[in-house]
């Protein structure tokens, strides 16, 4: 008998490569109606899942591919403010593995300085229809912030030298939108007081390492974590580069400073001129490395994004695991790296549903069946780790 599974996310091309995959094995066919309680395996939507009715099915294994909990690590100040507190009291971590990982480096050497901004009452959308008790909540909310703390490590770095230039990102952002380059602190504030969602204001990797034509560009890595909590990083990943030269004095110019796809093609004419999709993929990466720094992505880059993506998805493994529940999780992540003029790693955020590199789409969907849906299912087989993944 075969085994079902619903889709209700329609925008995903991960999984939905992933169901065409199931269809085929022949083990597995898909649910008339997305509504059904009674399958085996939910593709469920991105936000609004309803983890509390899983697992309720009598005689039915279920998994779900999304950790409840997951905006810990994929809401910008969720994850800023967990990486300050698991940095700043590492022994109060219980989790073995999360204090060998603190040992070895803290996260202020891959995470840039940041801070949460509330945004105030005043000028937001949303402010004339708040009552008087929910506007001083609010008001209450914003003292409890951290803008002083901004300002004052902003003046102070200002005064060393030690860079001028940061970046606000709304914690609601995406796709390249809600984010403000500016060396201004009150340009800053008032950005995000006239926006709807909270936002973090971290440092501006000022000096970014450079492609030829002196471009910007990021680094997307997928991992996936399994139903045992156990992290495969897949061993593609891919550079999203801009099209436009970088303009270290020229913070409007936004082409030139964030490299999001959906930014670099809506508005840079250049477009595909250096890389087809403003993509680039490691072995091209590698040849770079070899030929301006003497180093490759093995020696100098990958030991940094594997820690980072450990530390992470360990730190917050207490609120996300599934272990003692009636139902399986597992996810996708997308991490964001980019790069400093030293070669050195800094993260910029985690994606909870991310999309994938055309060209490594197949790829990335037959690890995920392999790798994560058939030991849950099909335990009794023997599954070898799969060639495109590795164990962190």
């Amino acid at each position: 008998m075969s085994l079902i599974f619903v889709v209700r996310d329609q925008e995903s091309t991960v999984y939905a490569e992933v169901a065409e995959l199931l269809l085929k094995s022949g083990k597995w066919r898909k649910a008339q109606s997305k509504n059904t309680p009674k399958f085996h395996l939910l593709f469920g939507e991105r936000n609004g899942l309803k983890f509390g009715k899983l697992g309720h099915e009598p005689g039915l294994l279920q998994a779900v591919n999304y950790y409840r909990g997951n905006g810990l690590i994929c809401r910008k100040v969720q994850l800023t403010q967990m990486l300050k507190a698991t940095c700043s009291h590492p022994h109060e971590q219980t989790h073995e593995r999360v204090q060998n990982e603190h040992e070895q480096h803290g996260c202020q050497s891959w995470y840039p300085t940041s801070f949460v901004i509330h945004p105030t009452t005043e000028g937001t959308p949303e402010s004339s229809s708040l009552s008087v008790k929910e506007r001083m909540m609010m008001a209450h909310k914003v003292r409890e912030d951290e803008r002083e703390d901004f300002q004052r490590v902003q003046r102070l770095m200002k005064e060393k030298r030690e860079g001028s230039v940061w970046i606000a990102k709304s914690s609601a952002g995406a796709k390249g939108k809600g984010l403000l380059v500016s060396e201004d602190a009150d340009t800053l504030l008032n950005f995000i007081d006239s926006q709807s969602f909270s936002h973090v204001i971290q440092k501006y990797i000022e000096k970014p390492l450079l492609l030829p034509g002196s471009r910007k560009f990021d680094i997307r890595c997928w991992a996936v974590l399994d139903h045992t909590y156990t992290i495969h990083l897949f061993k593609e990943g891919v550079l999203r580069t801009s099209a436009e030269c970088y303009n270290a004095g020229d913070y409007s110019n936004t082409i030139s400073h964030i490299t999001n796809h959906c930014i670099q093609q809506e508005y840079s004419e250049n477009f595909g001129k250096y890389e087809e999709g403003n993509e680039m993929f490691y072995e091209e990466f590698d040849r770079f490395l070899d030929k301006y720094y003497k180093t490759s992505l093995e020696l100098s880059i990958l030991p940094q994004i594997r820690h980072i993506i450990k530390y992470c998805l360990l730190a917050c493994q207490e609120n996300l695991d599934t272990k003692h529940l009636s139902y399986h999780s597992f996810q996708l992540f997308g991490f964001d790296f980019m790069l400093d003029d030293a070669l050195r790693v800094w993260l910029l955020e985690v994606n909870g549903a991310p999309a994938c590199a055309k060209k490594l789409l197949p790829r990335l969907a037959n690890g995920i069946m392999s790798t994560v849906i058939n030991p849950i299912f099909f335990p009794e087989e023997q599954h070898e780790p799969h060639q495109d993944f590795e164990v962190l």
